[in-house]
């Protein structure tokens, strides 16, 4: 079992939710393989911001060989795991998630998807040399991100759109603002009765977010209506959000799923997400064919993604950063 630092925050500083929701919605699983992908990928945008991928074709070699390494990382002494930190803005933290206060029982490496300035510090408290742990890390973000952008243009196929490298050019453009994220929750006992806040509810912000975790639940999504519904754990299958971007560039019709990890009781969790994001410079509005014709009814604002990214740094986890984006609509 990996411990978390012994100056741990008193328990009350971390939220604390009863773990009953409903089990009753299925989150959608697509097969990849199949010729019906596409209509199938559009409905789930559509409906959660959020499903599940099967024959995803990423070798399990990749996959093992990171998460090993993962583990080693954070079984490894506070005192070595703090030489790889502040994550400011890439490096190993511990609780304190963002800038503005909020905390979960998580602690976690934040690296770039260019990892020549970070690897040195990160691999040597695992014992590696930083070609070795670059080349594990660099085979796994190349899997997801290819796996990434032949999703997105199946979803710009399926919107019947011409370009269908619309989304996936901006993950694939060489200064594509992307970041990978390696997180880890201990297990945590129950609270006078309600489980511990693992990481609190938010949305991405970039375009899409590829999840893999091991085999230990705490993920949740939120549905329309506000319930929220656990994600049962599957090692061998990636999990997809839709990111505030996303949900920009389809004028609302993709939703940014609002999502949360609740700390597990007996079982420590590590997940491993590539959050693909577009160039700084990159101007986010909806796309032209996406509105109706001869009207004007797109619902945000253009902005860019650094401008997003700039706001996204100054607000807490819960907020809803793209009210600030949205146009106002006459009543």
């Amino acid at each position: 079992m990996v411990v978390m630092s012994k100056q741990s925050p008193n328990m009350e500083q971390f939220c604390v939710v009863n773990s009953s929701q409903s089990t009753n919605t299925l989150i959608p699983l697509i097969d990849l393989s199949q010729p019906d992908s596409k209509s199938c990928l559009v409905k789930a945008c559509e409906e959660f911001g959020f499903f599940k991928v099967i024959n995803h074709g990423i070798p399990t070699e990749f996959i093992s060989k990171l998460e090993s390494k993962a583990i080693k990382f954070f079984s490894s002494p506070m005192s070595e795991k703090e030489k790889a930190g502040p994550p400011d803005p890439v490096g190993y933290g511990n609780k304190s998630i963002g800038r503005n206060g909020d905390v979960g029982w998580v602690e976690y490496l934040l690296l770039s998807t260019n990892l020549e300035n970070d690897c040195q510090r990160i691999a040597s408290v695992v014992g590696e040399t930083p070609e070795n742990f670059s080349l594990c890390v660099n085979n796994y973000v190349k899997a997801v991100k290819k796996m990434a952008c032949d999703i997105l243009e199946m979803l710009a196929e399926g919107l019947m759109i011409q370009q269908k490298n619309v989304f996936s050019e901006l993950l694939m453009d060489k200064q594509s603002d992307s970041v990978f994220r390696l997180n880890h929750y201990p297990p945590c006992p129950v609270f006078h009765g309600k489980h511990l806040i693992g990481f609190g509810e938010h949305t991405d912000p970039q375009i899409i977010s590829v999840l893999r975790s091991n085999n230990t639940s705490g993920l949740q999504i939120s549905l329309k209506e506000g319930s929220w519904i656990p994600v049962p754990a599957d090692q061998d299958s990636f999990f997809i959000n839709v990111g505030d971007s996303l949900q920009v560039m389809t004028n609302g019709r993709f939703k940014s799923v609002r999502h949360r990890v609740l700390a597990n009781s007996y079982k420590s969790r590590v997940s491993m997400i590539y959050f693909g994001g577009p160039p700084l410079s990159e101007k986010i509005a909806p796309l032209p064919l996406l509105l109706k014709e001869g009207s004007n009814n797109s619902l945000y604002k253009e902005f860019t993604w650094f401008e997003y990214k700039k706001s996204a740094y100054k607000s807490k986890l819960a907020d809803n950063r793209l009210c600030l984006f949205e146009k106002i609509r006459a009543s």
